[in-house]
């Protein structure tokens, strides 16, 4: 036989035999990598009332919720971001839970009344989102002439709304048809609880009467735990008959964890110094404010461009005197205050007033954030230049002009005030401000910079101020205007690197729970512990954003030894130490808990056994037979927080409002000791009972429904969730 006809015969085993290889290759794939070839588990972000959330449902609407954030102009950072993936989850959470029990019990919102909450007599989600975030005001072109949102002008905006405002009104409507939901099944709900005349009568004897006790106890602290013997069968027998004691409300781990810092050394210091000598040279050869402003941005964390206006004292003891005599331009450092190294720059030396007197009239333009005003910044420049000139030939026009063309909300009377009553903002004043005060900057400097009855057009981010300084201090300052370069002193990745190796080389050699600790001792580290880390925890204690740990720590087994993980210039190494899952914690997690609960209960017994055998009939003759020293309360109630000498007793408190006075009590077991109880006097109030007992019930029952039913259906529900494992 030919080699090419053993080849082709052999052609079906060497397909099988690809094909088996194959399998093994996405088994393994699978295997190694945690996901389930059938299952979902690694694309389901969590689970509401049995319901898996898939990954990619979740993620096209997480990026619906970027697209929209963006387009109101917002820039989506790493906070904005998550609140954004929570705002998700909770409308799963809304859809899962509440919308399906709305349906349930019938509860619903029509269109008609739906239009009524947006315009007819609008809801106040709708007032707030037509309303000046600063002054709490309604914006002018929605507004009645006393302020209040207008019915007529919105109805007229809705009709004319330009796509993009549809969109915005549409999940506007879908908010108060929600919250309108949520109101009538909690007012359901709250209709639904009452207290009786009976049982506010029972209230209030347990508020208004008080005991004087008399005691004899016994401590269950006066024997040691030691002494008394807990066998198998004991704890098993507590545990079993006790398990609602020891439920996990939620799944959490328990990890131990070293840390090993990164410090900048004394060489990464020098050539951070090296860095600023060529920035300060660089500084120093910029020739204007704008040119240091760019520089400033480029070279600063977060770009930030730092010009202050500074007094002699206010500026580090670092800074040579010599640098306030020196002429605008000159370029100090670099030099280090505490962890930073800096370089300043003298832009200018200014001589201020020390307080002023100002009013304004805002003319704003579209985008400038005081008003939602068409006016184009052009045209708003030139009314503003317009009114200041009329203003200069009579300025006592000033106040009507503010009523007439401000644009500032703050110029309307504030409802608590009275015609005739001062307010911040009336009339355009905002009265005496100096440069601690929190206006924007270009407002202060006009006022700070200028004399009494100056009149001026500044521009803010709210649009064109005419200024007037209505009076002046006669105090002055001079202040240095100083741009500022800086760098933290960081480690350098060198150093990063070195420290990383060692944390590496520890989570190497110590790599078993037993071996960890082993390491600990041998390297005298200090270990640091993290109990209840919940899958979805955004912080642990001492760590910068520790996602990526606790991804690890919800993946790996107890006692298994972690990597060695970087935050900032920190590198950790964890033990996961216990793992506790949603439910009844098991024996072995709790035992030792158990065992304590057993032999106080142990001496319980003893001691109540020690009672009854005494068979005293007064406190003086149990304390005599027990030889303990009677004790005694004042005002005890049926809700006491505290026994003095006892602390919390429940039991003590319940008891002494049902026993006859005189009468000494059966042995009672406590959460501290045992004892008898004798109520020597009982007070009851002086006053009758009052029907607003019940009423104050009714309304505390009715205030813990919003929150107390949510809470109660998302624990029937179920929730388990996991986007902790996923990046968005």
């Amino acid at each position: 036989m030919s080699t090419l006809e053993q080849i082709r015969n052999k052609t079906g085993l060497l397909v099988g035999i690809i094909a088996l290889a194959l399998v093994i290759f996405v088994l393994e794939s699978a295997l190694s990598s945690g996901r389930h070839l059938f299952g979902t588990n690694e694309r389901t972000v969590g689970t509401i009332a049995g319901k898996n959330i898939d990954y990619n449902e979740f993620q096209a609407k997480m990026q619906q919720a970027i697209q929209t954030y963006e387009q109101s102009g917002q820039r989506v950072d790493d906070q904005a971001k998550q609140g954004l993936i929570d705002q998700v989850w909770n409308e799963y959470i809304a859809e899962n839970i509440l919308k399906t029990t709305y349906k349930t019990v019938g509860v619903g919102v029509d269109d008609d009344e739906l239009y009524d909450l947006m315009v007819v007599h609008p809801n106040q989600i709708v007032t707030g989102q037509l309303s000046d975030k600063q002054t709490g005001k309604v914006y002018p072109n929605f507004a009645k002439p006393d302020g209040t949102l207008d019915p007529a002008k919105l109805s007229a905006f809705v009709k004319q709304m330009t796509p993009e405002q549809e969109s915005f009104w549409k999940k506007l409507e879908d908010y108060v048809h929600d919250s309108r939901l949520a109101e009538k099944y909690n007012n359901l709900l709250k209709k639904g609880l009452y207290t009786t005349e009976a049982e506010g009568k029972a209230e209030y004897e347990r508020q208004s009467t008080s005991y004087s006790v008399a005691f004899v106890a016994k401590r269950y602290n006066t024997v040691s735990d030691s002494a008394i013997k807990a066998s198998d069968d004991d704890i098993q027998n507590y545990y079993s008959n006790h398990t609602y004691l020891f439920q996990n409300p939620e799944t959490t781990r328990k990890i131990e964890y070293v840390t090993f810092d990164a410090f900048a050394s004394a060489d990464d210091i020098a050539d951070i110094k090296k860095q600023m000598v060529d920035l300060a040279n660089d500084f120093r050869n910029k020739k204007s404010l704008s040119e240091d402003s760019a520089l400033m941005e480029s070279e600063n964390e977060n770009n930030n461009v730092d010009i202050g206006l500074y007094k002699k004292n206010m500026i580090s003891p670092e800074v040579d005197s010599a640098f306030f005599e020196s002429a605008k331009g000159t370029v100090y450092g670099p030099y280090q205050e505490n962890n930073v190294i800096k370089i300043i720059k003298l832009e200018d030396k200014l001589t201020m007033l020390d307080s002023a007197k100002v009013r304004h009239i805002l003319i704003a333009y579209e985008g400038s954030g005081a008003s939602d005003t068409k006016r184009s910044k052009v045209q708003a420049k030139k009314m503003a230049d317009s009114l200041l000139a009329e203003l200069k030939k009579e300025v006592k026009l000033f106040p009507s002009y503010v009523e007439k063309y401000s644009d500032d909300g703050g110029k309307k009377m504030p409802p608590n005030k009275k015609e005739g009553e001062d307010y911040m903002g009336k009339e355009g004043s905002y009265g005496w401000i100096n440069d601690r005060s929190g206006f924007v900057e270009s407002f202060k400097d006009f006022g700070l910079m200028g004399k009494k009855g100056e009149l001026g057009v500044v521009e803010s981010q709210f649009g064109y101020h005419i200024m007037e300084i209505t009076d002046a201090s006669k105090g002055s300052s001079l202040k240095y205007k100083i741009a500022t370069l800086q760098h933290k002193i960081q480690p350098s990745e060198k150093t990063l690197n070195d420290v990383n190796l060692k944390a590496s080389e520890f989570a190497g050699k110590y790599n078993t729970g037993e071996q960890f600790d082993k390491g600990i001792e041998e390297q005298k580290l200090n270990p640091r512990i993290a109990d209840n880390v919940r899958e979805g925890d955004k912080q642990v204690p001492g760590l910068e954003n520790p996602k990526e740990l606790i991804r690890w720590v919800y993946a790996a087994k107890k006692g298994d030894v972690s990597q060695s993980y970087q935050f900032g210039n920190r590198f950790v190494v964890a033990k996961l130490t216990d793992i506790k899952e949603k439910g009844v914690a098991p024996l072995e997690q709790v035992k030792e808990e158990v065992v304590l609960k057993v032999k106080q209960d142990k001496k319980a017994d003893n001691f109540i056994k020690e009672f009854t055998d005494a068979n005293a009939k007064t406190i003086e003759d149990a304390a005599a037979k027990l030889k303990v020293a009677p004790e005694k309360m004042d005002g005890l109630t049926f809700g006491s927080y505290a026994v003095t000498g006892l602390g919390k007793e429940d039991v003590m408190c319940g008891t002494a409002s049902a026993l006859k006075t005189n009468t000494l009590s059966k042995a009672l077991k406590g959460s501290s000791a045992v004892y008898v109880i004798n109520v020597t006097d009982k007070k009851t109030a002086a006053n009758p009972y009052n029907k607003a007992v019940q009423k104050s019930i009714n309304a505390s029952l009715a205030s813990r429904v919003d929150y107390e039913a949510f809470e109660a259906k998302k624990t029937l529900a179920n929730i388990q969730d996991h986007k902790a494992k996923f990046d968005f």
